[in-house]
């Protein structure tokens, strides 16, 4: 049976959890839970889905999420392979929205976190020298004893993270999430997890609309419908971001020619590549390798 859409975390006695996670690849179930999350990429590389963003992922990567908001970080194909050896870790800390008391950030010196929280609902990642610290602290704070330092520690991560300007919302300002959490365990629900795996397992290829709606079990103009309503966006524009984002992965880590690099992310025309590339990155394919080889 399908894991439900909506996660319950086990309780502990701590005011939060905080674990490092190994194993062969992360979880590929598009889910969401009524927890704060704060995770750390230390090993690993697919591809990340929080509301309607999408975007590869690497070590390093981190991201901060609010409640109840849809998140994957699905790993790519080959770490799924049986005969693999390859393995993904990462640093997750989670904690309610009351974890310190049902007023605690309401307080005035908590104005600066508050928003951060608030922000958090469309969730965040940060760079340069807020991301190097904050890798840093939840390094130490995964292997610190269940005390008050532990708990000071987090705060002070969360104080900098709010007072910092190297951040980046993930989710559109318009994303909602219109699962009810009551009703996840219905078949309906499964829906969009099984369109993730369709795509990511065959975007190279020519997706065909009424195969993708007939897996979700309807006809071809309920599913588009269905999809705009929960992704905020269409599926040829899903397919899209897929597809270029696979493709920025194989102009930073291959040798490949723009032309291979087109074809190998799905597309039969060179020219659509080009603006679809444009469209979704703001930059050309040869623009987007001189500009971040430079970084």
């Amino acid at each position: 049976m399908r894991q439900p859409l909506r996660k319950e975390l086990e309780p502990v006695a701590a005011s939060f959890l905080v674990k490092e996670l190994v194993e062969p690849h992360f979880d590929p179930n598009w889910h969401f839970h009524p927890h704060y999350q704060l995770f750390l990429v230390k090993e690993g590389t697919g591809t990340r889905f929080i509301g309607d963003s999408i975007s590869t992922f690497a070590p390093g990567d981190l991201v901060f999420l609010g409640p109840n908001l849809p998140h994957l970080w699905r790993s790519d194909q080959p770490y799924f392979d049986r005969q693999s050896t390859l393995r993904t870790q990462g640093i997750v800390v989670y904690f309610p929205e009351d974890f310190l008391g049902p007023a605690f950030f309401e307080k005035q010196e908590m104005s600066a976190i508050r928003q951060l929280l608030a922000n958090a609902r469309h969730g965040l990642t940060w760079s340069n020298g807020t991301h190097d610290r904050a890798v840093s602290v939840l390094t130490r704070l995964v292997s610190q004893p269940v005390g008050f330092g532990r708990l000071m520690g987090l705060l002070n991560l969360l104080n900098e993270l709010a007072e910092s300007t190297e951040y980046q919302l993930l989710a559109s300002s318009t994303y909602v999430n219109s699962l009810r959490p009551e009703d996840t365990d219905r078949n309906i629900y499964h829906r969009m997890q099984v369109v993730h795996d369709y795509v990511l397992n065959h975007f190279p290829e020519e997706l065909s609309l009424e195969t993708v709606a007939d897996l979700a079990g309807m006809t071809a103009p309920a599913f588009c419908r269905y999809f705009k309503a929960r992704a905020n966006k269409t599926f040829s524009e899903f397919v899209s971001e897929v597809r270029i984002g696979h493709a920025c992965k194989l102009l930073m880590n291959t040798p490949l020619s723009i032309t291979q690099v087109s074809f190998e992310s799905g597309y039969r025309t060179l020219s659509n590549f080009n603006r679809q590339f444009k469209d979704i990155t703001g930059l050309t394919p040869s623009g987007y390798v001189k500009t971040y080889r430079q970084l």
